[in-house]
């Protein structure tokens, strides 16, 4: 594995010469959660392919630097989203209430103003072209806060696939980088473990009903 200095110059290469990406992603993003709270309800599997798009645009950048670890990582949990969010491909999307729901914001505001990587600047250059679908923790920031806006999909495996991937990065870059800021991404990742085991399957619910009916 390469030393962490070098992990370190890779994503601030990425993240200064990819600050254009940068900008279409917080576009992106804040579009969907715009749409989102207009009342917009996607079926899951499409939701889910919209979630998966900034874990591939993480392996692709992480392909151009060099780093294959990462770049097979994302391709890889990119492919899981899409998968798992297909199962029940004509279900629609359900938004979170309460504490999970401003979670997700706040989570996604993480991933949004992630203060790490880009050069010396104005400080609010961060509110548009912080790292977030260039590099991994404030990505998977971002995409842990769409599954906590929108339960998970209702889906536990999205969730803790989710959370799982969040857990190794942001202990991962805490740890092993230095960059202490992303023990917050190990925090989402443990509010999005719990969400998926206290929110009811789908199937359960539907099941609760009809033995109601009856």
């Amino acid at each position: 594995m390469p030393a962490s200095a070098e992990i370190l110059a890779g994503l601030s290469q990425i993240a200064n010469g990819w600050s254009i990406v940068a900008i279409a992603w917080h576009a992106a993003i804040g579009a969907l959660l715009l749409a989102l709270f207009l009342g917009w309800r996607p079926p899951r599997a499409l939701f889910a392919a919209l979630m998966a798009l900034p874990l591939l645009s993480v392996s692709l950048f992480a392909w151009l630097a060099g780093n294959p670890f990462n770049g097979a990582v994302f391709v890889t949990a990119a492919a899981a989203v899409l998968g798992l969010g297909a199962v029940s491909p004509g279900a629609r999307i359900s938004l979170s209430t309460g504490g999970y729901l401003f979670a997700g914001l706040a989570v996604i505001g993480f991933g949004w103003l992630y203060p790490h990587f880009l050069e010396s600047g104005p400080v609010w250059r961060y509110l548009y072209a912080a790292p977030t679908g260039l590099v991994p923790c404030p990505t998977v920031s971002a995409v842990t806060g769409l599954a906590l806006v929108t339960r998970g999909l209702d889906s536990r495996a999205v969730s803790l696939l989710l959370a799982a991937l969040g857990l190794f990065y942001g202990l991962f870059g805490a740890l092993r980088l230095g960059v202490h800021l992303d023990i917050g991404l190990v925090v989402a990742a443990a509010v999005l473990a719990v969400q998926a085991f206290q929110s009811e399957p789908p199937r359960l619910r539907r099941g609760s009903a009809g033995t109601a009916r009856s």
